[in-house]
């Protein structure tokens, strides 16, 4: 079987996970660990652990079909009452116990997919202690992913020029040997600074990449978001990704082409000074688009207990994972 790597983070991860899961391929995926925000901020900050939520997505994403029901439900339950607990979700909770009983962050990771008999390889991308740092085009620094995810007014409408990780951090080995074994890797969707390049400007992850001889795909966001990728356009993301990868990395783009959403959802998007992405790329020698209807038909509801914000137009599993699969 050939061997997939998805990178990122998030939903758009688990996404793209949970309708690859259903094909007869290796899955590994490479997740971003410098989420400091919600749950993650009281996992770092009180229990001195790594951001464990995309972890936990993953997890669930590549679940087996055999699992219980129940214990899938377990895992993503959010509790929406108690002042210290609020926010917090059971799989969370669930693998920090995990870590105090086994003294391992990995071995936590390695139990938990154990238990819910996960097909495929859940790889950190770092295991270092490290925060995203963006420098904007007015010069300003912002240290702390849920800063730069969720900006002031002033700060959100300025273009990010430059992301770093800060301390320095190493690559986690087992994510460096997936990519150098990989036949395919998918890169997004997902928020184009806080999931997707955080990975890229881990040391050593960008240039394996690029030296990789898999076929290396980028999904396009279905939106941008106001403080990382205002009014940008397809190309714009695909310079962004080819600045932290090298020109001419990427051989193939996902652009969804279904633009029919009703107008209450966009007015929805347009109270967070959101907008639809444009496609401007075309197919080259070099780089082939992929058009296609992506969008799920079920438009997400906010979670209770869940204090962040969250895309509500998403992309569909099944579609996302057809495309993808026929590129092997």
């Amino acid at each position: 079987m050939k061997n997939i790597l998805v990178i990122g983070g998030g939903t758009g991860t688990y996404t793209v996970l949970k309708g690859l899961r259903a094909f007869p391929v290796n899955l590994s995926v490479i997740i971003s660990m410098t989420d400091s925000g919600g749950s993650n901020k009281v996992l770092r900050d009180e229990f001195g652990l790594l951001p464990t939520s995309d972890i936990r997505q993953c997890i669930v994403a590549l679940a087996s079909t055999r699992t219980n029901g129940l214990i899938r439900d377990l895992f993503t339950y959010r509790y929406s009452q108690g002042t210290g607990i609020t926010g917090m979700t059971f799989g969370n909770l669930f693998m920090v116990a995990l870590t105090d009983l086994y003294g391992s962050q990995e071995k936590a990771i390695e139990k938990t997919c154990q238990f819910l008999d996960v097909r495929g390889n859940i790889l950190p991308v770092t295991f270092d202690n490290t925060n995203l740092v963006a420098r904007y085009e007015s010069g300003r620094q912002v240290l702390g992913e849920h800063l730069i995810d969720d900006p002031d007014e002033t700060l959100g409408k300025q273009k990010i020029i430059e992301l770093e990780v800060f301390p320095p951090a190493k690559a986690n080995p087992k994510a460096l040997k997936a990519i150098k074994e990989a036949d395919l890797i998918v890169i997004g969707p997902g928020d184009l600074y806080t999931s997707i390049i955080c990975n890229l400007v881990v040391d050593n992850i960008g240039t394996a990449i690029k030296k990789s001889k898999a076929k290396k795909i980028y999904v396009l966001n279905l939106m941008n978001k106001f403080g990382q990728t205002n009014q940008f356009t397809a190309d714009d993301y695909l310079s962004e990704i080819e600045k932290y990868l090298g020109k001419n990395t990427i051989d193939y783009c996902l652009v969804n082409t279904n633009h029919h959403f009703s107008k209450s959802t966009l007015k929805r998007y347009q109270q967070e000074n959101a907008s639809l992405v444009v496609n401007n790329l075309r197919t080259t020698k070099r780089l082939k688009i992929i058009k296609g209807d992506f969008v799920s038909e079920y438009i997400s509801d906010k979670v209770p207990g869940d204090r962040l914000k969250r895309s509500f137009i998403r992309h569909d599993s099944d579609k996302l994972a057809k495309a993808i699969y026929k590129l092997i």
